[in-house]
């Protein structure tokens, strides 16, 4: 290995310098792409991890109304802390394959119907008790229950049956489902005492923290667990803190300041002029994340497929993609499913047609204005890319009134209430889990209001598919009928940008969401 790349490796283990900065410099050397991932791995390696200090992160995502609760998280900030103060089952490694957390094994069988989960033994939960079989089985029956209101109660309503014995915890599903373990390592499933039945908001589980702080919508904190099973695997930081920071400007000015040491949600149009600011790092990395415009099919007027098929047409893509994204993403096709995902069909790229809007504007027989509402924290730059979609419709005839909502109450009083909205999504392990949480006709986060007899036959049919050519096309052919028939208007995906400060090391982002997946705070330490 040349030296320029190991100082360029170095550097990446540092947090001083990017991956995809590290991966263009080593094609520029002649340096292959699996060789070079190899030499960034080498380097994460070889990095001893430095302990001690508080480590801050200032983020967007957060509100008055969030809560400890991890069946109510929904945006950024509750999400991260989660990941401090949480663990899982499992959790997604950066090639998308999983990685056992409290689940020692986890086995199937022949039929995929019954999935038995050994469960750790030794670990112990903030409050001194010793995770069980049992608290696993309370915490998947509280989220599939369906008075729990849980983000995770449209990808477990398959889930018929549940028992601890001994130290295993079993799971029987009402059809076959080769995709089960990793929904098991959907965010909202921290393992609670007696699955959080008791107290849901209580903030215990066996993660590298304890919750110290929490005041929502302004900063939560938390210290290390001097008990913690993992070892050295995280929490190499005595504390961590997160402070909402939701306006951008503020939230960069404070990285820049020593204030926090890592942020998220960079502006894309500000990534070249954070890159010439000494000790910054933009980290960014592409995934499943997607910024979408959403339609309730079920409200009038977005109850008319012509109307729906006349705003996706009106939508251009490219432009959306240069002016917002600045190129950080890809172009989106009205479903939410990229090549990301391993079972991925390219279909036709619609494309931005003005007179195709204005045929299916004029079938739908609506007349009048159309309100779209958006906000700051809705992604990043949702309202510049609100108004330049209102510039779209207006070329092929149709009237977007754009309404500027508050940050705060966003996620609890606009998404998944008002019938047009901008939103985001950080997509989800699988096609299925994704397809289940957000497009499942009994799924509660099924924000499009996508109620389809037929698209709900094809899921459940794909779930238990195991010939992957065959389910391939099924999914394949469930990407037209969302695209088509559905109310979800999907531009673009976009890459994950956070920055990193001087003295944070140890940042490599992952693909399956922005702050590492929300364990930067956990992974990172405080450079030397």
């Amino acid at each position: 290995m040349s030296k320029e790349l190991e100082f360029l490796s170095r550097n990446v283990a540092l947090g001083r310098l990017s991956r995809r900065d590290f991966l263009g410099r080593a094609a520029a050397l002649g340096v292959a792409a699996p060789f070079a991932n190899s030499l960034l791995a080498s380097a994460a390696f070889g990095q001893e991890p430095v302990k001690g200090g508080t480590l801050k992160a200032g983020l967007q995502g957060g509100e008055a109304t969030n809560s400890l609760d991890p069946a109510s998280f929904l945006s950024q900030v509750p999400f991260s802390f989660g990941k401090c103060w949480g663990d899982y089952l499992v959790r997604l490694n950066r090639d998308g394959s999983l990685q056992n957390r409290l689940a020692e094994e986890i086995g199937a069988s022949d039929d995929a119907m019954t999935w038995t989960m050994k469960i750790k033994e030794g670990v112990e939960f903030h409050n001194g008790k010793t995770v069980t079989a049992d608290d696993v089985a309370a915490t998947i029956e509280r989220h599939a229950d369906e008075n729990s209101k849980s983000g995770a109660l449209g990808i477990l309503k398959n889930i018929t049956g549940v028992k601890a014995s001994g130290n295993e915890v079993i799971v029987t599903l009402g059809s076959a489902d080769a995709d089960f373990p990793y929904l098991m390592a959907d965010y909202h499933l921290i393992i609670q005492p007696n699955g959080g039945k008791d107290d849901p908001t209580a903030g215990i589980s066996c993660g590298p923290y304890k919750v110290t702080v929490n005041e929502p919508g302004v900063r939560q904190g938390g210290e290390k667990f001097a008990n913690y099973w993992g070892g050295d695997d995280m929490g190499h930081a005595d504390q961590v803190e997160i402070i909402v920071i939701n306006d951008a400007t503020a939230r960069t000015s404070a990285l820049q300041g020593g204030q926090v040491h890592m942020i998220n949600r960079v502006e894309p149009k500000i990534v070249e002029l954070i890159k010439r600011v000494p000790g910054v790092t933009i980290q960014n990395v592409s995934g499943r994340g997607h910024y979408v415009f959403i339609m309730h099919c079920n409200t009038a007027p977005f109850d008319n497929n012509d109307l729906r098929l006349a705003l996706k047409y009106a939508m251009n893509r490219e432009e959306m993609l240069d002016k917002i994204l600045f190129g950080y993403g890809s172009i989106g096709n009205d479903f939410p499913i990229n090549k990301a995902y391993p079972l991925f069909t390219e279909l036709e790229q619609r494309t931005y047609d003005p007179d195709k809007a204005k045929f299916h504007f004029k079938k739908s027989g609506h007349d009048g204005p159309v309100l779209l509402r958006t906000s700051d924290v809705a992604f990043s730059g949702a309202v510049d890319a609100a108004q330049l979609y209102q510039q779209s419709c207006a070329a092929a005839g149709i009237t977007i009134d754009v309404k500027r909502e508050p940050g705060d109450g966003y996620w609890s009083e606009v998404w998944n209430k008002q019938p047009f909205s901008t939103s985001y999504w950080g997509g989800r392990s699988t096609q299925d889990q994704m397809y289940t949480t957000a497009y499942y006709s009994k799924a509660d986060w099924n924000d499009t209001r996508f109620f389809n007899e037929k698209f709900d036959q094809m899921l459940l049919a794909a779930r238990s598919e195991l010939d992957e050519a065959k389910r391939k096309q099924m999914y394949a052919d469930m990407g037209m009928l969302v695209r088509d028939e559905g109310g979800l208007i999907l531009p673009m995906f976009n890459d994950f940008i956070d920055a990193s400060g001087a003295k944070a090391a140890g940042y490599d982002p992952h693909p399956a969401g922005e702050m590492m997946d929300g364990y930067a705070l956990a992974e990172c330490w405080l450079a030397a």
